[in-house]
């Protein structure tokens, strides 16, 4: 609830990094609305995880979040990072990722830090983020081999378990 009322509460911009990204149908709808609303969404994800179940399941949703206007972006590397940026006076922090068991199976926290010079510091560590890693089009997944997408789609039966 906390992740959706900071993502509803963003009006200029709406920027978050986390290391796994299979999230529920919630989330999607919340960033895409920010996207629709002319919030400047971004999102920085893993090239490589640890995890490749998760990582394999979360190539099917840059598309869809794509479409409605939020820019994605794949870092080099595997990444661990959890944050997120609302405008310039909300940081989140933590331990969560963007999937169903960080979310609500796991006791996993955030930070929030209402600070304008926290959200500034936090906002110039994504923006170096951004700068080095490679932003995604609509066909991400389409440009995969055959048996790449298969397991992608295969493997996302299981999201909500991840």
């Amino acid at each position: 609830l906390v992740h959706i009322q900071a993502f509803n509460s963003a009006r200029r911009r709406l920027w978050m990094a986390f290391g796994y990204f299979v999230p529920d149908e919630t989330i999607i709808r919340a960033l895409q609305l920010a996207a629709h609303r002319g919030v400047d969404v971004r999102l920085l994800i893993p090239g490589r995880a640890e995890n490749r179940t998760a990582w394999l399941a979360s190539f099917n949703y840059p598309h869809r979040l794509i479409q409605a206007g939020v820019r994605v972006f794949h870092y080099d590397g595997v990444m661990h990072q959890k944050v997120f940026l609302v405008d310039d006076c909300l940081a989140g922090v933590g331990s969560v990722n963007m999937d169903n068991r960080s979310l609500h199976i796991n006791f996993e926290v955030v930070a929030l830090v209402a600070d304008p010079a926290f959200a500034g510091d936090v906002a110039r560590m994504l923006e170096a983020d951004f700068e080095t890693a490679a932003e995604c089009d609509a066909y991400l997944l389409d440009r995969k081999p055959y048996w790449f997408r298969l397991a992608a789609r295969a493997v996302n039966l299981t999201a909500p378990l991840l």
